[in-house]
């Protein structure tokens, strides 16, 4: 079997004789947040694979890809449980800002939820650019990290008993939904990744099968490219450049170490 321990380690930066403790977990998602990124090339490209640990720890370990929620989550949760850690996968729905409804595309947000000391937390390295970068608990407490403040307060039962809310640095002044979730819903067979990552490939309201989009952590704060322009936030500056297709192979090498 693959050594995915010291292979995830190694892609994130993580010397081998370091102790994975829950202490230790804000490290270890913003190292990841930099270093992995999320991007749906395969979507794109019309290329879905079959989910399972080694299809996960070949893509994103061995290739050097990135990948999308279910996939990102999912390599951590193997990596956390090799270290003792409770882990289950959840599936969520994400808020529709611009509409103010959740995705008619329904529960393909795959999440983590931890357990750790009688104490639930939500883990999640696949959510974007509004990536928490430190457990969540369900308490309702409010957490920061560079990327600003988070917290889970009660859902509306329909879409799940519980919202992660965010409010992002540089970007949000009020509380914005991220996504619902529900604890009693949990996937208990990675078949259900292949049925989260059909829905995202064929459903003509998803988001990620219409054009290339690529993303990741920065020192700074954050680098975004599409088919058609490269966006950048550093130190709570954005600046956005439209691109054609020679500069985004130009960028995506560049930023990402990837040939599209």
């Amino acid at each position: 079997m693959t050594d995915l321990n010291a292979l995830f380690r190694q892609r994130i930066g993580l010397p081998e004789e370091v102790e994975i403790t829950f202490d230790l977990l804000d490290q270890i998602l913003v190292s990841a947040a930099k270093t992995i990124p999320f991007e749906n090339f395969c979507i794109v490209k019309h290329r879905p694979y079959p989910i399972s640990r080694e299809s996960l720890i070949r893509k994103i370990l061995i290739h050097q890809e990135g990948g999308l929620c279910y996939e990102l989550n999912m390599l951590l949760n193997f990596f956390l449980i090799e270290h003792g850690f409770h882990m289950t996968p959840m599936r969520g729905i994400v808020f529709n800002h611009e509409t103010q409804t959740y995705l008619p595309i329904g529960r393909t947000h795959v999440t983590l939820l931890m357990t750790h000391e009688h104490q639930s937390y939500v883990i999640d390295t696949g959510f974007g650019g509004n990536l928490p970068l430190t457990p969540v608990p369900l308490t309702g407490e409010t957490v920061t990290s560079g990327n600003g403040e988070f917290r889970i307060t009660p859902g509306d039962g329909e879409h799940g008993n519980y919202v992660l809310e965010m409010k992002m640095k540089h970007k949000h002044t009020d509380w914005r939904i991220g996504y619902a979730f529900d604890t009693q819903q949990l996937i208990t067979n990675l078949s259900e990744l292949n049925t989260v990552q059909q829905i995202i490939s064929e459903h003509p309201d998803s988001r990620f099968n219409r054009y290339p989009l690529i993303t990741r952590r920065t020192d700074q704060g954050q680098i975004t490219l599409t088919g058609t322009s490269f966006t950048q936030w550093e130190d709570g500056i954005m600046t956005k450049e439209p691109i054609d297709r020679i500069r985004f192979e130009k960028l995506l090498s560049l930023h990402f170490g990837l040939v599209y």
